[in-house]
């Protein structure tokens, strides 16, 4: 089949009029089933190569001496503690920045980034709005204006 092909591109190619070969609908089928058989056939194993990698896998970890997993599982709560103490860092550090910028200091917690970059825009933001600032604790601060009186009928 192949020569076939081949023998029609050399004939396009040196000008003669040969006719391309059309194939059937069967025909197509039965090339492209044999190629898929023989990708198929270089994949035959994995299932077995997959499970002989389980059972070395599985043997590794039991031949580990009990100090090897000592040593990694140390190496795993000092990772667990250095980010548990970055995050304290950064709480301590947006609570001091707040404080002195006069900010709230819950959002600028939530924002990434430097945190006094983040303060002075936050400021900056403040300085620029309509609405009361909200401090750290939750209370808006009363608006200027008196409220007005309610009637009495009764």
């Amino acid at each position: 089949m192949p020569e076939e092909n081949t023998a029609t591109v050399d004939n396009a190619t040196q000008g003669a009029t040969a006719e391309e070969r059309t194939f059937t609908q069967s025909e197509m089928d039965a090339i492209i089933g044999e190629r898929l058989k023989r990708d198929r056939a270089k994949y035959a194993d994995y299932d077995e190569l997959k499970a002989k990698a389980a059972k070395y896998d599985e043997a590794e970890e039991a031949s580990k001496s009990e100090l090897q997993k000592a040593v990694e599982e140390r190496d795993r709560f000092k990772a667990e503690l250095d980010k548990l103490k970055a995050e304290r860092e950064r709480a301590e550090l947006v609570a001091k920045v707040a404080a002195e910028k006069g900010v709230d200091a819950a959002l600028l917690a939530r924002m990434s980034g430097d945190v006094d970059e983040n303060a002075e825009f936050l400021k900056e933001q403040m300085a620029q709005s309509k609405y009361p600032s909200v401090p750290d604790f939750g209370e808006a601060k009363p608006p200027s204006a008196k409220k007005p009186e309610v009637p009495k009928y009764f």
